[in-house]
């Protein structure tokens, strides 16, 4: 089930998740064009390794690659799912929250995201990359003001075949929350294949952090009404 959009419009132009998709494709098509050896250096340099974040706490290296490693991706699928995700949600919590809290919630997502796969694998030495942590921030606080509103899904069927349909949001982050729950607890103590590379306690992590941001928020601001429509 992968969300390709919402059926509710944003009421302005959410320029901030406009800039994050660019600049992440930018440091993509980097990537991309550079060789095996500099890539590698590139994850190791920019990327989060929780090695280094443990024994040296008081890096600015350290703190620099708790950023930077949101805006790097380990291949096309990783990258466009990320992106497509962003596309979908970020919309709309930007155009609520505003472009400051916005992106302050974008990167302590991120921040939340990432110090959660440490607390699970604090000696790894296996940099973190990618943006999945801020963005289900992201969407821990789309499920909070829009819970009703219909999201737009892909279900893939036999690889190359699928169909779309409309979804309510509640159900397809619900959903996906559960699923990050049900994959990262089978993972723990578990082979590295379990996990399949995927830093499932940094999308919890990301998620979690969305939902305590989004309540903060709406202690000030309350949540936007929707209609049973979800228009």
């Amino acid at each position: 089930m992968i969300p390709v959009g919402t059926l509710r419009e944003a009421r302005n132009r959410p320029y901030l998740t406009y800039g994050l998709i660019a600049l992440n494709t930018l440091v993509f098509l980097y990537t991309v064009f550079i060789s095996d050896d500099q890539l590698r250096n590139v994850f190791l340099t920019f990327g989060t390794v929780p090695l280094r974040v443990t024994q040296n706490p008081l890096s600015p290296d350290a703190w620099l690659s708790l950023f930077t490693s949101m805006f790097l991706h380990g291949g096309l699928l990783h990258y466009i799912g990320n992106m497509t995700y962003l596309w979908a949600f970020g919309p709309n919590v930007e155009d609520h929250f505003g472009k400051r809290f916005f992106l302050a919630s974008y990167f302590l997502g991120g921040l939340a995201a990432t110090f959660a796969q440490i607390a699970i694998n604090t000696m790894s030495p296996i940099p973190m990359i990618g943006a999945s942590g801020a963005i289900a921030g992201v969407m821990g606080c789309y499920l909070l003001l829009y819970p009703g509103v219909k999201v737009r899904v892909y279900i893939p069927l036999f690889r190359i075949f699928g169909f779309s349909t409309n979804v309510a949001a509640l159900f397809v982050l619900g959903f996906w929350f559960v699923l990050q729950l049900f994959i990262g607890a089978l993972s723990l103590g578990a082979p590295a294949a379990v996990g399949g590379g995927v830093a499932f306690f940094a999308h919890i992590g990301g998620f979690v952090a969305g939902l305590l941001l989004t309540f903060i928020h709406m202690a000030r601001i309350p949540p936007p009404r929707v209609s049973a429509l979800g228009d």
